[in-house]
């Protein structure tokens, strides 16, 4: 399922009948844990987790020269960057604590948007209320395919993680866990989002492995494209399409409307929480939408945002949702305006953390306004 870390509708005429999950589709749902098959091709093999020789000499080098021999007579000049994980020097072990830093448990602000544009599918396409059975498993989906997600990523990133401040402590750039153990996780959560899909539609069956081939294709876009926000989106958005038909069994203009606005969304936002990085990218050759945009940062953002508000705005035009939506949309317009024009000056990253952690607030609005839209 793609709710895809780093992602609705229903017809107005008759309502699609609820396929039951024949035998037929369960070899379907193992293309999940089979992934790992390819996924270990796909992932080169990490390096010894034991110090290697650069590593001793960073280690030497951070430490004084403090030998009484009359040889010592030359002072290290040499500062590393920054210092080795203490972790790194340790063999990796399978632990909780490291495992609920790997997917991210402490800080589930990438489950919540990937989870807010299904929601308003479902809530769309339902005309107000969705079913409950529905709402439990795009909830349950959207953090087992984000905690799925982020694993991947840092699976693919962990030699780039290495050279970022921000992300030098992950359990895989440190060598705490060892990529077998981040494949036995990710086994264990695409196993879990097989599970889940078997409980909807053959059609929507079908439409997860393409949520499954844009999460994994999410980690490698920064080696290829400037803006890979964009396809981040794409995996987020997917989770409308998915929504849409589970709910409906078919699919709709106003789907299509709410997935090129979560896309929008994402280039947005998550280009804000680009610019923690923008100079360890830019150090290690990284692609970014921060990269690309530059100090035109702030009208690029504010355009993501501005589209993906109209998109919103068509979404519930074609559904003939009520007023209090379009209310909710522009006060969500007037909050989007002025975080771009914050971008105009320099951000620092905990604010450029905080600013993105913001839209948290404005998925849960979005879904206030469309639940309204449609109760009052």
């Amino acid at each position: 399922m793609c709710w895809i870390n780093h992602m609705h509708h229903h017809s107005y005429t008759e309502k699609y009948p609820m396929s039951t999950t024949h035998g037929r589709t369960g070899p379907v749902c193992l293309v999940y844990p089979v992934c790992l098959v390819y996924l270990v091709r796909l992932i080169q093999p990490d390096r010894p987790n034991r110090p290697n020789e650069q590593d001793r000499l960073l280690l030497n080098a951070s430490l004084p020269l403090t030998a009484p021999h009359p040889s010592a007579k030359f002072t290290c000049m040499i500062e590393p960057s920054a210092p080795v994980p203490e972790s790194r020097l340790l063999p990796p072990r399978l632990s909780w604590s490291a495992i609920s830093r790997l997917i991210r448990l402490q800080n589930q602000t990438g489950t919540w948007l990937l989870m807010f544009p299904t929601l308003w599918s479902l809530v769309l396409a339902a005309r107000g209320l969705p079913p409950l059975h529905l709402l439990a498993i795009f909830v349950t989906g959207s953090f087992v395919m984000r905690s799925a997600g982020v694993v991947l990523n840092d699976l693919a990133d962990r030699s780039f993680d290495r050279h970022v401040t921000r992300t030098l402590i992950r359990p895989l750039a440190s060598g705490e866990l060892s990529p077998a153990h981040a494949l036995l996780v990710l086994g264990l959560f695409l196993s879990l989002a097989g599970m889940l899909v078997l409980l909807l539609d053959p059609f929507t069956i079908l439409l997860s492995l393409i949520a499954l081939l844009l999460a994994a294709l999410y980690p490698f876009a920064k080696r290829v494209i400037h803006v890979p926000q964009a396809i981040l989106g794409i995996a987020f958005g997917w989770g409308t399409i998915m929504a849409w038909t589970a709910s409906r069994g078919t699919l709709e203009e106003p789907a299509w409307c709410l997935f090129a606005a979560t896309v929008c969304w994402a280039i947005g936002y998550d280009t804000i929480y680009a610019l923690q990085d923008i100079a360890d990218d830019r150090r290690i050759g990284v692609k970014s939408s921060a990269l690309l945009f530059g100090s035109s940062t702030w009208i690029a953002v504010g355009t993501a945002f501005g589209a993906m508000l109209l998109l919103l705005g068509l979404a519930g035009w074609l559904a003939h949702i009520g007023w209090a939506y379009y209310a909710v949309l522009m006060a969500v317009g007037v909050w989007c305006l002025r975080q771009a024009l914050q971008l105009r000056g320099t951000i620092p990253a905990p604010i450029a953390f905080h600013m993105f952690q913001q839209h948290v607030g404005i998925g849960a609005a979005v879904l206030v306004g469309a639940l309204a839209g449609f109760l009052l």
